[in-house]
């Protein structure tokens, strides 16, 4: 069997040699390798990683995908790894804990199943923890803890995140049309995406079998400028506008091309969040990020193409 450890990057080359290391130091039962997709990056990460292919330990492959964003980056992934079993997928600014490709291995060639997702915690480094930021909030930021014990997923209630996921690659070997969308791309440093819910989705349309595996674990590290309300009020007026321009179905009911039950929905939920933030009560950050989702909704909805 074969596996491979794939990455894709974008100007994060001061993070690449601690990656590619921690990657490298893994104890895999079977051969791996680790595959690197350049995203057009503007420093000087094609140097970097040129460099560390031919340092020692796992082999290093690279390629470039010219078009911009986390999905095509993805889709070349899978595209180069359909030739192996496994395809375990971290992001560049991520690090794996020991044991991580064992615990893949474990749940996709062992247990069976055709998706598994691990625990992901996030790495403020020498930022404080900000006293609004709860564990909700938190998981925005990619976090994600399902508890200690490993379980089947079954329903949308529980998911994993393709920041560390391990596919069984006889899925797109059979499926030329499962790849993450293009709708939901996420292009350079920009906010959003939505791409990994997408898949998540997609595969349990499908039936697939998904495993949690709290023993496949990543630090995440969280860049400055996700430390702020307005970055969390955005995420979630980007995902609103692709829900209401992709996902809602038409409406019969609606008064100048919008369903009225989301324009009162949007009042009522930015009512609720500004008396909320008046009276200083906890939870209103939460609040205004359900009342911008709406929004986004709103004009996601205004703007998809009509029939």
């Amino acid at each position: 069997m074969k596996l491979t450890f794939a990455f894709c990057t974008f100007n994060r080359a001061r993070r690449l040699d601690g990656l590619v290391r921690a990657m490298r130091a893994q104890d895999s039962p079977i051969a791996f390798e680790i595959l690197a997709v350049n995203n057009n990056s503007s420093d000087d990460t094609p140097a970097v990683l040129d460099r560390l292919a031919g340092e020692p330990g796992a082999p290093l492959r690279v390629v470039t995908e010219t078009q911009q964003g986390i999905v095509p980056a993805r889709n070349r992934a899978i595209e180069e790894a359909l030739g192996s079993d496994i395809l375990v997928f971290i992001d560049d600014d991520e690090l794996p804990l020991p044991g991580l490709l064992r615990a893949a291995h474990s749940a996709i060639a062992i247990e069976g199943a055709q998706c598994a997702g691990g625990r992901i915690t996030v790495d403020l480094g020498a930022n404080e923890r900000p006293a609004w930021l709860d564990d909700e909030i938190a998981g925005f930021l990619g976090e994600l803890n399902h508890g200690n014990e490993p379980f089947w997923i079954e329903d949308d209630s529980k998911a994993v995140w393709c920041g560390n996921i391990a596919y069984d690659m006889q899925l797109f070997r059979k499926d030329p049309l499962l790849r993450f969308d293009v709708r939901y791309n996420r292009a350079g440093e920009g906010v959003g995406g939505g791409e990994d819910a997408m898949m998540f989705r997609a595969l349990l349309a499908r039936g697939a079998r998904i495993r949690y595996r709290p023993d496949m674990e990543i630090r995440h590290a969280v860049d400055d400028w996700k430390l702020t309300r307005r970055y969390f009020l955005k995420l979630h007026y980007l995902a609103g506008v692709r829900q209401g321009r992709y996902r809602l179905p038409n409406y019969a009911r609606t008064l100048f091309n919008l369903p009225p039950f989301l324009v009162s929905q949007f009042i009522r939920q930015t009512a609720r969040a500004v008396g909320m933030q008046l009276a200083l009560k906890p939870g209103s950050l939460r609040q205004s990020m359900n009342a911008i989702n709406t929004l986004g909704c709103i004009v996601g909805y205004w703007h998809r193409p009509r029939l």
